[in-house]
């Protein structure tokens, strides 16, 4: 593959790694699947980069969803909470393109916290900065392991060059 090639795949790339902070784009499978063209392209050992690049963002993909989860059940936040906050998400996300699905997530965490604390204001500001916090260290998780992925490529690709 020429430098032209690798230009792309690593544009590619940083495409897939700007998708984990922006929710439009698909960040880990664009990272994986740039990633197997390169493999294809090149054949041989590229190929157990490949693996390795895919064990990483699955890695990823799996510890974004624990790792959140257990702090939230730690602070006492219901699951049902996580989802009112990402049904309004979901729907302001259509209302305001892209500002309105972080938007939605706060006032939905916020509004299924004042329900379920009946109206204690101060105690469901708090449960939504948890919220919040959670979900940072859940982008946290996934773009760290799409770095990391995307170094073992560039490394993989540099070692292979022709």
């Amino acid at each position: 593959m020429g430098d032209a090639g690798l230009l792309l795949v690593a544009l590619a790339m940083a495409v897939g790694l700007v998708g984990t902070l922006v929710p439009v784009l698909p960040g880990p499978v664009l990272v994986v699947a740039s990633a197997a063209v390169w493999a294809w392209l090149t054949g041989g050992p590229a190929w157990w980069a490949l693996v390795g690049v895919a064990a990483l963002v699955s890695g990823g993909q799996v510890a974004k969803y624990l790792l959140p989860g257990r702090r939230m059940r730690r602070a006492g936040i219901p699951d049902r909470t996580l989802l009112a906050g990402g049904a309004l998400g979901v729907v302001g996300f259509f209302v305001l393109p892209v500002v309105g699905l972080p938007l939605g997530f706060v006032l939905g965490v916020y509004l299924a916290e004042a329900a379920r604390l009946r109206g204690a204001g101060a105690d469901a500001w708090r449960s939504t900065v948890q919220a919040l916090q959670a979900a940072g260290l859940s982008v946290a998780i996934e773009l760290g392991a799409g770095l990391l992925a995307v170094a073992l490529w560039a490394g993989s690709a540099w070692a292979l060059r022709g």
